[in-house]
């Protein structure tokens, strides 16, 4: 600790009893008056009032403030609370102030350095430890008797940060709970290890014990992971085996994440929980499978998950994709289409037939605005029906149907019944083959609307790829409405987005073929608490909406170049996925390095 650390430190301890170490109420009260944080009338008024005393415990000085509800003198939006009163204290103290995020807590390390008693009855919670020095969060700095006698034990130094009371009191029960769980699985049935399916084990198949998937312990770490996941905003769940350990990674913002590692057998077993929750083949392991599974988050709201195997080296490989149950009420601006493109789209959507296709790669958003676009248009006049690979989101005012391989019932023979089930709008989940194209074609020249999706990389090359399918140009003139290309770029972190200098040059030798003013101010991320110092918090679209415009339906025929096709589409007003996504940068939602590292280049000619 540096000389101005001790001389804050020292100067700080006027706040703690000094027979105890703990903070007094009477000192905390009387140093936040003196810095003019709050009125003396409400300080005397919390002083008369004795604390009750009902079997709960005790509260500390802090939390006592915190529970009063107040705000800063003339500023009724600044509440004190107790991130404002840790932050407050922590600056006296000299000590620096620390928010506990999870996914950079190696849990195991953390609840290995002391006992879950020990840490509870002094209120401290282990954050890091490093090969020299250990370090611990607490709200009392000065009740430090456990210090000295921790310090002998673990041989390492101690180092203290401040932390917000309740997330002490909350990630100690959370730390300890899970690693309880893991070691539990791990101890109860130590011979599970040996019946691990990997390449390397494939002769023990069948011997040894089992760990059993409806464990009470390993039920636990299930419903731990998949609360944990909805806290944290993940879209997917890994759980990915390896040959000692297995690895727990979310992908959170489109970027992956490093969560837990849990041995081998209690991987497994989590594996099977999750596959009979999902109502999958739980014996069968060599296969690739698909689930689904639906639960409840912490707001009671309902969350679906997609659940999907893959049969690896060391065992089963399982990736949950995480539907949020608010997707369906999302609106376009929500989304992300600005004025213009929520106008084009919305044109498209309301015609009465035609062909609509949504492109993108994988975690792009297709599902996310085919979804939201259905359910403007189900309406009660409508006869709505899909025909999907799987089902994403049951939507009860969709009448849903899956393609089944096994019975022969795949997309086009899916479409070819909803066609006799008298629909209005028909949802195909993908045009994978020249049959589903028919199907599709078929259906919008016999006055259906039909919306589809499409991998490509950009809107007018799902013109091409239909044709490479071998579908005549006659009738995808004749039946084509528009495409929408889309991808996701994270969005600015409101909380620490800062002004950056406005390079004028950059922007003019990007944007000027397509006219557009150089913003008067840009922004750069940051990083901080919020977005774990990322500079990046939630996602958007940005798209690229192709119409079928009389210059681009003259332009597709049999031998039609996609590189014209484009060229057409930008003379008739096309917006390419790179400039709409710069205008998200002149708007100062995200960056320009966001935008170029995931979209292509427009290419111009």
């Amino acid at each position: 600790m540096s000389n101005t650390a001790e001389n804050l430190y020292d100067n700080a301890r006027r706040f703690a009893d000094p027979a105890t170490g703990k903070l007094e109420l009477a000192a905390v009260l009387e140093g936040l008056l003196q810095e003019g944080l709050i009125e003396e009338s409400n300080s005397q008024l919390l002083l008369s009032l004795s604390q009750p005393n009902n079997g709960a415990k005790e509260l500390g000085p802090l939390e006592r403030i915190a529970n009063s509800g107040w705000t800063l003198p003339g500023d009724e939006n600044t509440k004190i609370d107790l991130e404002f009163l840790s932050k407050w204290l922590a600056e006296k103290v000299g000590l620096e102030w620390l928010r506990i995020d999870p996914l950079k807590v190696d849990v195991p390390v953390v609840t290995a350095v002391t006992s879950s008693a020990y840490a509870t009855r002094f209120n401290v919670i282990c954050v890091d430890v490093t090969p020299d020095y250990v370090v611990f969060g607490t709200a009392e700095p000065f009740y430090n008797e456990w210090q000295a006698e921790l310090q002998r034990v673990l041989r390492k130094d101690i180092r203290l940060v401040i932390c917000n009371p309740d997330d002490i009191r909350r990630y100690l029960a959370e730390f300890y709970s899970l690693s309880k769980s893991v070691l539990g699985a791990k101890q109860d049935h130590t011979a599970s290890s040996s019946a691990v399916q990997n390449l390397e084990q494939l002769m023990e198949l069948g011997r040894g014990g089992k760990l059993d998937a409806n464990d009470s312990h390993v039920v636990s770490i299930v419903d731990w992971l998949l609360q944990y996941a909805y806290e944290q905003r993940a879209s997917d769940i890994h759980l990915e085996p390896r040959r000692d350990d297995g690895g727990v990674r979310f992908r959170i913002d489109g970027v992956m994440q490093q969560v837990y590692d849990m041995p081998a057998a209690v991987m497994q077993a989590v594996t099977s929980r999750l596959k009979i929750l999902g109502r999958m083949d739980v014996a069968e392991k060599r296969r690739p499978q698909d689930g689904r599974l639906k639960t409840r988050n912490a707001e009671g709201k309902e969350v679906e998950l997609r659940i999907s195997t893959m049969p690896t080296a060391f065992g089963e490989k399982m990736v949950m994709r995480i539907f949020n149950p608010d997707v369906l009420v999302k609106n376009q601006t929500q989304l992300g289409f600005d004025d213009r493109e929520a106008g084009i789209w919305n044109d498209m959507i309301k015609q009465p037939n035609g062909i609509l296709l949504v492109t993108g790669p994988t975690g792009s958003g297709k599902t996310t605005t085919l979804y939201s676009s259905l359910k403007l248009l189900a309406t009660p006049e409508v006869n709505l029906c899909t025909i999907e690979d799987p089902i994403e989101l049951i939507v009860p005012e969709f009448n849903q149907m899956q393609v089944q391989h096994n019975i022969e019932l795949d997309f086009a023979s899916g479409v070819r019944t909803l066609l006799r089930q008298d629909p209005d709008i028909i949802m195909v989940g993908e045009i994978r083959d020249l049959e589903t194209a028919q199907m599709a074609v078929q259906a919008a020249l016999t006055g259906h609307l039909v919306i589809s999706t499409l991998h490509t990389n950009d809107a007018p090359a799902a013109i091409t790829r239909m044709l490479e399918l071998g579908v005549p140009y006659y009738l995808i003139r004749s039946t084509f409405i528009g495409v929408i290309a889309q991808r996701l770029i994270r969005t600015f972190c409101p909380h620490c987005v800062e002004p950056a200098d406005t390079d004028v040059e950059q922007w003019n030798t990007l944007m000027s073929p397509w006219k557009a003013e150089a913003p008067k101010t840009l922004y750069k991320p940051v990083g901080c608490l919020e977005c774990r110092n990322s500079g990046y918090l939630g996602r958007a679209g940005i798209y690229e909406l192709l119409q079928l415009t009389p210059g681009v339906k003259e332009m597709i025929l049999p031998d039609v170049h996609l590189e014209e096709l484009r060229k057409q589409a930008f003379k008739d007003g096309m917006r390419p996925l790179r400039v709409s996504g710069l205008a998200k940068v002149a708007q100062g939602k995200t960056s320009y390095e966001e935008i170029l590292k995931v979209t292509p280049a427009p290419l111009i000619g």
